[in-house]
């Protein structure tokens, strides 16, 4: 009895074939994106030709290794991290040829070669045809069994024409993905420029688009360092996705690594494998935060680096000219964005100081006002010296926020210089005095931290102009002390003290006048003065805290 094909068995597996081709054309007409199209082919794929197996591998932007994008058989984990060189194994070859190759025991074949992570082991035969759209070589698809299988000739030719129908499917939805990658990127460019022109603190902004970057690219982590003119060294100012690992890695000097480099050249740097680049000097991080290609441009202003933007991909990765094009766009409208809001501070600066020179300049004008109407005979050289420790006094206040900015005034540092200066200016050559600063650190506002100052400066004038007349020490205790609602601020010396019941307020003392006024009008707060235990003279000023002052505030 004959075993061979009938002519009706023939025909039959013809219909079969062309119904598994129909219903494959069709399933691939309804898909769109790539990664979907690439499943659905694999998927029935394997269900017609009955195989255990169907394994896709395209093209990586460089053309030199073959990836792993889709598979129904091996390990799904593996998809998009298993490669083949171009023309290696048998799906390479079947690549690079453009022609089927096939074994039905793969692994004693001396072409093939096993992908470390897909499981590939439990499989014996393969066969593999190229994908080919136009001339163009896009990669390669397999079938594989479980058990030693001869392919037929029918078989390798069904395996080719649905290749030939994949690629085009691959073609159209490789082009459906780059038109909805450049939407993307364009609302991704525009809702950046919204985010560069909103009313946002810089630090938000920073931190909004390094979280956009991170998702358009598919990124693992994105982060962005600014350059530290005094140190030298990129800090770490936003990120998206960062572990401790990455936050906890040293800092990075210019030249430094490949962020380094960067920074110093001016120009983007490619690595498709941060863990086979020798220059990249941080890999145990970069092994425990999962990182493998870096895409790292600078943040150019004016042709000075101010920074750098990097891009981690999980795996390695052949960054694309686009991919490349739309990070570097985000890092030139970052660094303007950085530039503009730096010149807006800069404003903010130069109007603030103006404000603030302008009240103090009314200031010392008010106390030489007081001074003109006090009535006392007084030298050119008193008026001079007097005036002369008011104006440095404010001088300290603007000193402090010349290196501190608009955080609060170290109220304890602030009158350490105030009381040095009025030592150096008023005091007999032959008179010795321990100024002693005690108790709290108290931070204030500038204003307060200011009108503070001079109502010492003037404490301390009087205190060495009259409390230690004929005599060649003394000592000059300064408290500071604060409650929730109040800061106090008390000022003793243990001088002459003040002649029995009298009221110090009510005496022709201009100082302790400038003080009152200081106190009451200028702070709000109380001003007391009685003798001190223990013999001297004893000034409290007691001032409202403000809300700016509260821990957490600001200046």
């Amino acid at each position: 009895m004959s075993t061979l094909p009938t002519a009706r068995d023939r025909l039959e597996r013809k219909e079969a074939e062309f119904a598994a081709l129909r219903d494959i054309s069709q399933a691939i007409g309804a898909a769109l994106d790539l990664d979907s199209t690439l499943q659905l082919i694999t998927r029935k794929t394997a269900e017609v030709m009955a195989m255990d197996s169907c394994s896709i591998y395209l093209l990586d932007a460089g053309g030199e290794h073959l990836v792993l994008r889709a598979t129904t058989g091996l390990a799904p984990e593996s998809i998009g991290r298993a490669r083949l060189r171009y023309g290696e194994g048998l799906t390479g070859t079947a690549a690079r040829t453009g022609a089927a190759v096939f074994s039905s025991d793969a692994a004693s074949d001396p072409r093939f070669v096993y992908v470390p992570g897909t499981r590939e082991y439990a499989f014996r035969s393969l066969l593999a045809v190229p994908l080919r759209t136009a001339g163009r070589v896009l990669g390669a698809m397999n079938v594989q069994t479980t058990a030693v299988h001869e392919y037929a000739p029918d078989e390798i030719e069904l395996l080719t024409v649905i290749a030939d129908l994949a690629a085009g499917a691959i073609e159209k939805a490789t082009l459906y993905d780059s038109m909805r990658r450049q939407i993307m990127e364009l609302s991704t460019l525009a809702e950046a420029s919204r985010t560069i022109t909103s009313p946002l603190y810089l630090e938000e902004m920073l931190r909004l688009i390094v979280e956009m970057a991170t998702g358009t690219l598919g990124a693992r982590l994105c982060s962005l360092m600014l350059l530290d003119q005094e140190t030298g060294e990129l800090v770490l100012t936003a990120s998206h996705r960062a572990g401790e690992r990455y936050h906890g890695r040293p800092s990075l000097r210019i030249g430094e690594g490949i962020v380094g480099l960067v920074a110093q050249t001016g120009r983007p740097i490619v690595v498709p494998d941060v863990l086979a680049d020798p220059r990249f000097v941080h890999k145990e991080m970069a092994r425990g935060e999962g990182l493998r290609a870096l895409l790292a441009v600078p943040l150019v202003v004016r042709d000075r680096v101010i920074g750098v933007f990097n891009c981690y991909m999980d795996a390695p990765h052949h960054f694309t000219p686009e991919e490349i094009s739309l990070f570097s766009t985000l890092a030139n409208q970052t660094a303007l964005a950085i530039e503009n809001s730096s010149l807006i501070v800069r404003s903010a600066v130069v109007r603030e100081m103006h404000h603030r020179v302008k009240n103090n300049l009314q200031t010392i004008a008010m106390l030489l006002r007081l001074q003109l109407r006090d009535g006392r005979e007084v030298s050119g050289r008193e008026v001079l010296t007097e005036t002369i420790n008011r104006v440095l006094s404010i001088a300290a206040v603007h000193e402090i926020l010349s290196v501190e900015g608009f955080r609060l005034i170290n109220v304890r540092e602030l009158l350490e210089r105030v009381t040095h200066t009025v030592g150096q200016t008023m005091a007999r050559p032959a008179l010795r005095v321990d100024v002693a600063i005690e108790g709290d650190d108290l931070f204030m506002p500038s204003q307060q931290a200011t009108s503070v100052a001079l109502a010492v400066n003037e404490l301390a004038q009087n205190a060495l102009e009259h409390a230690f007349a004929d005599r060649a020490a003394g000592r000059l205790r300064i408290l500071l002390a604060q409650t929730d609602a109040e800061w106090i601020v008390e000022v003793c010396d243990d001088g002459v003290g003040l002649p029995p019941g009298t009221d110090p307020l009510a005496t022709d003392n201009l100082g302790l006048k400038i003080v009152q006024a200081l106190a009451t009008e200028d702070l709000g707060g109380r001003f007391e003065v009685a003798p001190a235990p223990g013999g001297g003279t004893r000034a409290v000023m007691t001032i409202p805290r403000t809300r700016e002052s509260a821990p957490g505030g600001a200046a």
